[in-house]
């Protein structure tokens, strides 16, 4: 059956684009601890310029974080 290799694959990508996100955070958590401002700035619009999903995830994937607002704080 040709579906459960794309639905797999499709998991996968989605997992990773999550890590991809949630390191992007770290790094600007990590920056702003030491005081790193302006690259704390870069990794928080690279985090929010991700798309909510890879382009081919296709239709059965969901988003599973929330997209923060430019500028907001993590913590």
């Amino acid at each position: 059956m040709r579906a459960t290799p794309l639905v797999a694959e499709t998991e996968s990508e989605t997992a990773d684009h999550s890590a991809l996100r949630l390191m992007l955070s770290y790094v600007e958590a990590e920056c702003l601890r030491m005081g790193a401002t302006d690259a704390a700035r870069h990794a928080a619009l690279a985090a929010s310029l991700m798309p909510e999903q890879p382009r081919n995830a296709g239709v059965t994937a969901v988003a599973t974080t929330a997209r923060r607002p430019r500028g907001a704080r993590l913590h």
